[in-house]
């Protein structure tokens, strides 16, 4: 079945998505399937965290066609007044494994794809005129992408105009467990010398907890922070903060994505 991944930074079922929806059903052929994820507002790292997520999953089997639409625009490039409503761009980007992504150009939002981009283009699409560009503007190059009119794009870009993922940070909270899953991810040099069953010093932002290095989330009693290999980042999995039968977003004081994760063996920590 054909798939359509909407990323956007709606609240889930809100009039947005609806609007959204309903202009893309002009668009696209009315058995596309159309699955949602929602980031919190202007959280580019955490959009960019799932594009990765879903577009580089290796896959048993293609799909007739699969499309990946990012949309967060918090219209942070340039910090003075903006003419018309004018935001970040829609950019066109052809990854190493053919996936197709149309995100709108803004933070981090194509940052854990960058090592896999193969090319990435600006579109036609306008970026002025309308504050609610994803209903108005976007839904249409998305039907052309779709129907294989590649006419809307422009001229080529460099990927090293992308910046880097956030080093050593939080990259996604996720729901409703609210394990924090980090930037770090296996293979990393911060991880070389811990092994499994050290005991480590985790800062995030003002607070300091003890975590167990294990191999898994669960390796730990009720209660107590794990820091392990998580379940997201395929290959070279993201390592994660989790808490046994609780929060750790809520025990390290609600941290939102960006924010510095510092883990520090506790023999090296004195």
């Amino acid at each position: 079945m054909s798939r359509l991944h909407l990323v956007c930074d709606y609240a889930p079922g809100d009039l947005a998505w609806a609007e959204i929806i309903d202009a893309l059903d002009d668009e696209i052929p009315s058995d596309v399937r159309l699955i949602q994820s929602s980031v919190e507002a202007f959280d580019t790292i955490a959009l960019g965290f799932i594009i990765a997520q879903l577009a580089l999953r290796p896959r048993k089997k293609e799909a007739q066609k699969v499309l990946y639409f990012g949309n967060c625009a918090p219209r942070k490039d340039k910090l003075s007044a903006r003419q018309n409503n004018e935001g970040e761009a829609l950019v066109y980007v052809k990854l190493k494994n053919g996936r197709e992504l149309l995100v709108v150009n803004s933070g981090y939002s194509l940052s854990f794809v960058k090592k896999h981009i193969a090319s990435i283009h600006a579109t036609k699409a306008a970026a002025a005129g309308n504050q609610f560009r994803s209903r108005d503007f976007f839904p249409g190059v998305i039907g052309q992408c779709w129907a294989g009119d590649y006419t809307f794009m422009d001229k080529e870009m460099s990927i090293d105009s992308i910046p880097e993922p956030p080093a050593s940070a939080v990259g996604y909270i996720d729901s409703p467990f609210r394990n924090l899953k980090t930037s770090v991810r296996t293979g990393d040099p911060a991880l070389a010398k811990l092994k499994v069953g050290d005991r480590v010093l985790v800062t995030i932002g003002e607070t300091i907890r003890y975590a167990t290095v294990t191999e898994g989330s669960f390796g730990v009693p009720e209660g107590e922070l794990a820091f392990a290999p998580g379940s997201s980042g395929h290959d070279e999995p993201f390592w994660e903060l989790f808490k046994r039968g609780g929060s750790a977003w809520a025990e390290f004081g609600r941290p939102a994505t960006g924010a510095k994760v510092e883990i520090v063996r506790l023999t090296e920590a004195g």
